[in-house]
């Protein structure tokens, strides 16, 4: 079973990324396609709780986070976070990449180098 899972957007050139790089290093990792099975609340309060990164960097700020009218200021805490990402998973930066207790959002891609480097 692979020790890495890749919250994946293959529509996402950052995703497709990550998943190269993992790829080109023999890395066997699970892809997880997000929009067609978006994680539960749980499962994105423990990738919060994995990330180094605030809670607000697994929001996507991007035209549809604007065309919902939402305020970023609103969504700091994991809870919040959570809320909204179940309620709209397309707003969940990607990729997200995990390995153990540790994640990182590829952004860039070269950032999931980061957790092939702590073996």
């Amino acid at each position: 079973m692979p020790s890495i899972t890749v919250f994946h957007n293959p529509n996402c050139s950052k995703s497709r990324g990550a998943c190269q790089i993992l790829g080109e290093r023999g890395v066997d990792f699970d892809a997880v396609q997000y929009l067609k099975t978006p994680p539960a609340r749980d499962e994105i309060l423990a990738l919060i709780d994995k990330l180094d990164d605030p809670p607000a960097a697994l929001v996507r700020k991007d035209p549809y986070f604007k065309e919902l009218g939402l305020d970023a200021g609103d969504y700091e805490t994991p809870e919040a976070v959570a809320d909204l990402l179940v309620e709209h998973p397309r707003l969940m930066e990607r990729p997200v990449v995990v390995k153990g207790d540790t994640a990182v959002i590829g952004r860039p891609p070269e950032k999931v180098l980061e957790l092939l480097e702590e073996d």
